[in-house]
């Protein structure tokens, strides 16, 4: 991470290149991630409670992959289009 870069753009960067690697990214094992390596302020409960990212790296997420990745909302997760 560079000093310009934001910790939510590096969290979009990472989850990007998993999706790159592996065809596939789960929501699960994003938070997992988020949570042990930037901590819970970037998660958050919906009012349904489901445990979801924090708007701000969804915003840099969706900004990073530039519509080449799919929310499977069935699946929650995101896949290379």
């Amino acid at each position: 991470m560079t000093d310009s870069t934001t910790i939510e753009q590096h969290i979009a960067e990472w989850m990007v290149e998993q999706i790159k690697n592996n065809g596939t990214l789960k929501q699960e094992d994003a938070i997992a991630y988020v949570r042990a390596e930037h901590g819970e302020e970037y998660i958050f409960t919906s009012e349904s409670g489901n445990v979801s990212l924090s708007k701000e790296i969804k915003k840099a997420f969706r900004k990073h992959h530039a519509g080449r990745v799919a929310w499977d909302r069935d699946g929650f997760f995101w896949a290379w289009t």
